[in-house]
């Protein structure tokens, strides 16, 4: 065989040999990100990257800093999760490597955010200073810096704490403002970005949307009620829904504030967390007037509907917050009181709604469930858990 044909030959074998191995390589690590998801490690600084098909967790990705009230959410793609840092942290995680991709410190003290409705812009919510920075979702460059600006009591200037932060529908932003007493929104499609300001109901402490993208609702906890914007008619203001819901009722300390986010719509009906009550608020959707209250075992933080709208599942403040109360959306009565460890911190449904992740920072644990049978099917060791995030939150507004 002469000399240069061998060569050729050998160089060929090389090449098919390279190829079948980059194959084989390829084959072992491609996925899809459908049934993952992100458990932030409340103490750690760090979120595990976890397979809810297969109750397994892939890896930990560290280094994300102030995690105490963190939360996240994901690319288009549902590649990347956004994570938001209580010390103002914007980490960008790569779930099918787990590493950090990007990260800056966009700010002192940040408390959420949201991704735009065409995938383009991060959000994050700012306590100090008070205000919205929004960032470029590719390269984490800031796009726009808004200043919650206001004029206190004193008439002084100032910056409010802004919360409650989410996406609407037109790829605007919404969120409230705590110490101004406003509702805020942000239009992303206008050059530059036009904000647009309404009053609102004293000290609104969290906000969220309804799924069809038209009411904007936040919390209020200078009173009892809810403050709501509706998006498609902005122009009539903000109108109050279940006021004074608390009258002639003594309101207890309030040691951790709802959440409203994870809120419940079942049959025509929302059930809503009472700021400084055992109850779960149930008002009727058409003319927000309140149907009834249920007695619950403690003050409510997360009022969750399973996907398919039959269950409520409730978790609490402290200190009663070791246990979960799952009702029935029709009866409104308790099915079931579950104790999946100590401080209980959040929820999250599978997509299909057959499970549930529950998360026990004390225990240093995950509680899986199954959601006809209400029994434990699984537990996952985590480093003080707290949040927990699929990634088919990608495809619902306000999340």
């Amino acid at each position: 065989m002469k000399p240069l044909f061998a060569l050729m030959i050998l160089t060929l074998a090389t090449l098919v040999t390279g190829c079948q191995s980059m194959g084989m390589t390829e084959q072992a690590t491609l996925r899809g990100t459908g049934d993952l998801g992100l458990v932030v490690e409340r103490a750690a600084g760090s979120v595990l990257v976890i397979d809810h098909s297969e109750h397994e967790i892939l890896g930990r990705v560290t280094g994300l800093g102030d995690l105490s009230h963190a939360s996240v959410v994901y690319s288009r793609d549902a590649r990347y999760g956004y994570v938001f840092g209580r010390d103002g942290g914007l980490t960008k995680v790569d779930l099918l490597t787990q590493t950090i991709d990007k990260r800056v410190i966009q700010s002192g003290n940040s408390i959420g955010g949201a991704i735009s409705q065409d995938g383009e812009y991060v959000a994050v919510s700012n306590y100090e200073p008070g205000g919205v920075n929004v960032f470029d979702s590719d390269t984490l460059e800031l796009v726009m810096e808004i200043p919650a600006e206001y004029t206190n009591a004193e008439g002084q200037p100032a910056q409010s704490k802004t919360v409650g932060l989410v996406d609407a529908p037109g790829n605007r932003f919404v969120f409230s403002l705590f110490d101004a007493n406003e509702i805020w929104t942000v239009d992303m499609l206008t050059s530059p970005p036009e904000v647009s300001r309404f009053d609102a109901g004293k000290a609104p402490y969290d906000g969220l949307i309804t799924p069809d993208g038209r009411y904007y609702i936040a919390g209020l906890f200078g009173e009892d009620g809810l403050s709501m914007l509706d998006l498609w008619q902005p122009e009539q203001g903000v109108t109050t829904i279940l006021p004074g819901y608390g009258k002639g009722e003594k309101r207890l300390p309030v040691y951790k504030m709802p959440h409203l986010e994870g809120w419940a719509i079942a049959d025509g009906t929302a059930f809503v967390p009472a700021v400084g009550h055992h109850q779960v608020l149930v008002a009727d959707m058409e003319s927000w007037e309140l149907v009834d209250r249920i007695p619950v075992h403690g003050q409510p933080v997360f009022v969750m509907a399973s996907p398919d709208s039959r269950q409520i599942w409730v978790s609490f403040a402290h200190p009663r917050n070791d246990v979960i109360q799952v009702l029935d959306s029709r009866t409104h009565e308790i099915i079931r009181t579950l104790e999946p460890g100590k401080s209980v911190l959040h929820m999250e449904f599978t997509p299909r709604g057959e499970e549930v992740w529950v998360s026990a920072r004390d225990s240093n644990r995950i509680t899986v469930y199954n959601t006809r049978t209400l029994e434990k099917v699984a537990t996952l060791d985590a480093k003080s858990p707290s949040g927990i995030f699929f990634t088919n939150r990608a495809h619902a507004l306000g999340l």
